[in-house]
């Protein structure tokens, strides 16, 4: 199969990579061809902190997936998210040379290319520049002005920033790992992309996708992007808390929490007990599933509260800004028994829990719908997204260069006629130049 044909997926997260390789059928549902998981050694709240570990843990990854699929990994789309993430609202205007001519797509992104110049602080780049809604002459509340008559072209932006190094440490492990690195992407937006239907969209959601290692949060309204946040805590804490509370490891404590664990304290009666082996020949460790429950809960309430106060923040009680939509949860940490409920009682809105089933063609695999791959199917989908753009691009070039081959024609007849006049011969480049430097400059001009 060749390249052009699938897309590629990597999930990098605080307590597993994911690499998973797939391509769009002709229903536009998306069919699995292959992943691989590993277990990720060098990541800290979505944050890598031992680039040696992560490279291996990709390459295990993209080991599996390649095996499984019989393709060859070459450009992959990346997850970024961590504690360095922010998002600030940012307002900018161009004015157009010829009102007298539409707005092109051109227009569009010269304005969103003059947002990715702002100055940020010391150590930061843009990751994101998403455009809220435009003012064509001061008309507001414009949707999409290509296409509409105006001089003052001017949009209200949502800019998502990250701190260079970490963006530059996720690029190296790619890179050191024999990959290309074809896009970064923030985790949450990639994750609303899988679980996300447009009514919810419309209707106004919030997206909590709760990782190992940083819960992440995507509010959308009117169909967009909102306000986005990253916490710096995830299901990796849970597990840490039961392993202290507990005093036991942290593979048993990872494990009480996924088959025994609890949200909800009030489940669990008193004279429920678990019993763990105790290490090298000690005595079995019994455990209240009630106390556990308890932690469980402790910490959870935590996190749920922080993400709330990133809801308030973006305003939800304002009777414009109602999410109708409510809660959507997902990542591994939503998977949590009476987590729903939980979230319900916190915050008082409609929660669901999101599978990434939406997209995927009816013989994926099961494993794959799970809340678990959210992210990584996001990616995915990115990656087939901005191949079906490069795909456009290469045949508008190819239209635009063979219609520049019919005029050469006109041309070299002209030039025959005229060839006793050698003033108005003119040097000419070969077609393949052409189409070179077009591609070139749409490939600079990329974000």
């Amino acid at each position: 199969m060749e390249q052009t044909k699938y897309s590629v997926g990597l999930d990098i997260g605080t307590t597993k990579i994911v690499a998973i390789i797939g391509k769009q059928n002709e229903y536009g549902k998306i069919e699995i061809l292959g992943i691989g998981k590993s277990k990720s050694l060098g990541v800290h709240r979505g944050v890598v902190n031992n680039i040696t570990q992560t490279i291996k843990s990709i390459q295990q990854a993209v080991e599996e997936a390649e095996a499984n699929s019989g393709l060859k990994i070459g450009s992959v789309v990346v997850g970024i998210a961590g504690q360095h993430i922010r998002s600030l609202q940012h307002s900018d205007y161009i004015t157009r040379k010829d009102s007298e001519e539409v707005i092109g797509d051109e227009d569009v992104d010269l304005l969103c290319n003059q947002v990715h110049k702002l100055i940020m602080l010391p150590g930061e780049e843009i990751i994101h520049v998403l455009p809220q809604e435009y003012k064509v002459d001061g008309q507001a509340e414009i949707r999409e002005p290509v296409g509409m008559y105006g001089g003052r072209l001017e949009a209200n932006f949502h800019v998502v920033v990250g701190q260079v190094v970490s963006i530059k440490n996720v690029g190296r492990c790619i890179k050191s790992a024999g990959l290309d690195l074809g896009n970064i992407t923030l985790e949450p937006l990639a994750s609303s992309d899988a679980v996300l239907s447009q009514e919810e969209k419309e209707a106004g959601v919030a997206l909590i996708d709760i990782g190992g290692g940083t819960t992440d949060l995507a509010i959308f309204k009117d169909g967009i992007i909102r306000h986005t946040a990253v916490i710096p805590f995830g299901g990796g804490v849970i597990t840490e808390d039961i392993k202290e509370g507990c005093s036991i490891i942290e593979k048993q404590a990872e494990l009480l929490k996924t088959r025994f664990g609890s949200a909800w304290p009030g489940e669990n009666r008193d004279n429920e007990i678990v019993s763990i082996p105790g290490l090298r020949g000690r005595e079995p460790k019994e455990i209240s599933l009630k106390n556990l429950s308890k932690i469980i809960h402790a910490r959870v309430v935590e996190i749920i509260e922080q993400v709330y106060v990133e809801i308030k923040n973006y305003g939800h009680e304002e009777q414009k800004k109602k999410l109708i939509a409510g809660i959507v949860l997902t990542g591994g940490g939503s998977q949590l028994k009476h987590l729903k409920q939980l979230v319900e009682y916190i915050t008082g809105m409609d929660t669901r829990i999101g599978y990434p089933n939406e997209h995927l063609a009816g013989d994926s695999d099961e494993e794959v719908a799970s809340p678990l791959y959210a992210t990584a199917v996001g990616l995915l989908m990115n990656a087939i997204k901005n191949q079906e753009k490069l795909k456009l691009t290469q045949e508008e070039i190819i239209q635009e260069v063979e219609q520049e081959q019919e005029e050469e024609l006109v041309y070299a007849e002209r030039e025959t006629e005229a060839i006793a006049r050698p003033n108005l011969h003119k040097e000419r480049k070969s077609v393949f130049d052409k189409w070179s430097e077009k591609l070139k400059e749409f490939l600079d001009n990329a974000e």
